[in-house]
Parts: structure tokens; sequence; C-alpha cells
């Protein structure tokens, strides 16, 4: 099948599996070779350790009595069918948006394996100032990141272009 026979911009889902893997082959690599909050300083500001996260972004809801793991596998997967449903639907045109979206769906299918088959997910990369740590996040973590940050851009530069 061509890409010209590939609906909307779900060729980009390639993009989803490099993400899923990338994640995956990580947190194994950091569940592998680390104890829980074992720390491994690599630069200043910046520390390698092993966080389980049984809640949202920043623990939301991580002592919340477990079901929550259900909630956010459902959530999920509901917004996995809408991003899918969303990237079908994109013109070949919208390329940025496609890309976002493939980030947003890798990611957040790399974090819903990790709840589904450990109950938590598996967090390792840990930014710091002074005593302040950010909260730990992973790989699909910064795949989502990235992917809004790419709406966002998109957002403005498709309001900048309609107003020129």
């Amino acid at each position: 099948m061509t890409s010209s026979k590939i609906p909307g911009q779900l060729v980009w889902l390639w993009l989803s599996a490099v993400v899923i893997v990338l994640d995956q082959i990580t947190k194994h690599m950091i569940v592998d070779r680390f104890s829980l909050y074992e720390r491994l300083d690599v630069f200043p500001h910046f520390n390698l350790t092993l966080a389980y996260n049984s809640g949202a972004a920043f623990s939301f809801l991580a002592d919340a009595g477990g079901w929550q793991r259900w909630f956010f596998t459902a959530i999920a997967v509901g917004a996995s069918v809408m991003i899918l449903i969303w990237l079908a639907r994109l013109t070949r045109a919208e390329t940025l948006q496609g890309v976002a979206l493939s980030l947003i769906l890798g990611g957040a299918l790399g974090n819903f394996y990790d709840r589904l088959v450990l109950g938590h997910v598996v967090d390792f990369l840990d930014f710091y100032w002074g005593d302040y740590h950010f909260p730990a996040f992973n790989i699909a973590d910064t795949a989502i990141t990235i992917g809004a940050g790419l709406i966002l851009l998109d957002m403005l530069l498709g309001a900048k272009k309609r107003h020129d």
C-alpha cells in the first residue's frame, strides 16, 4: 500500500511505533539495572532514577487505592481511538498535526502498556535544581509533551497564515 492510499495522516503511525519501542526498551533497561529510587548522576541537574507512578502526570491520584489504574487505562484507550480517527481525517497538507498526534499516540500507548501489564508507569528521567526535583518522567511522557507543543505550534502557525 503506497502512502497515497493511506487515509489522512495515518502514514505517521510508524512514528508512534518508534516511540513505543524506544519507551519500552529504555524502561526495561532502567528496571533491569536500578533498584527503586536508586539514582545515577549523569549531568549537573539531571539523574537517571527508577520510580513507579500509579497515578497520572505529576503522580496525580497515585495514592487513590488502585481504581485509578483502570481509569487511566480506559482514558488511554479512548484517547488513542480518538487520535486514530483524527489522524485518518487529516488532510495531506496537515503534516505537522499528523506528526504531533503520532507522537502523542505513541506516548499514550507506551504508558498504557505499563499500566496494563505492570499496574504502574515506569519513570526514570530526573531533572532537578538544588533540592527541587521535577517529577520523574519517561520517553512516552516526552513524546506526549513534544506532540502537544507541536499542536500548539501548528495552531499558532495556522492563525498567522489566516491573518496574512
